[in-house]
């Protein structure tokens, strides 16, 4: 991903931590706010928890993917986060991205189809 459509600096994470939507599912924990750009931006987190580095690599490259397969479907102009979670390295695909579908569609995040 291009750098200009991530979140990178930790007072961004906070902040949406803070102030930001969020809604949990089986594979994963989505936060949203809007971020008044013209553009989303997405940033992914693994915790230590989840085992070494290579299922938490494992773990945002399926998210990170995920993201690119539906941002089509997603609105713009939103700062969205990605917590991995313990299953997210080894739970099914289509169950992976099923989650991810319904829990921006909890937070309102998929654009009407008309």
């Amino acid at each position: 991903m291009k750098r200009a459509v991530t979140l990178k600096e930790n007072h961004e994470f906070r902040r949406l931590y803070r102030k930001g939507a969020s809604a949990v599912g089986g594979g994963m924990v989505v936060y949203c706010r809007k971020n008044g750009l013209g553009h989303s931006r997405l940033g992914i987190t693994a915790s230590v928890k989840l085992g070494h580095a290579v299922v938490r690599n494992r773990a945002r490259r399926r998210l990170r993917e995920v993201y690119r397969l539906n941002a089509d479907k997603l609105r713009t102009g939103y700062d969205i986060i990605l917590v991995a979670r313990s299953r997210t390295a080894s739970m099914p695909w289509m169950d992976l991205n099923e989650t991810f579908l319904r829990l921006c569609r909890k937070l309102g995040l998929l654009r009407e189809t008309p």
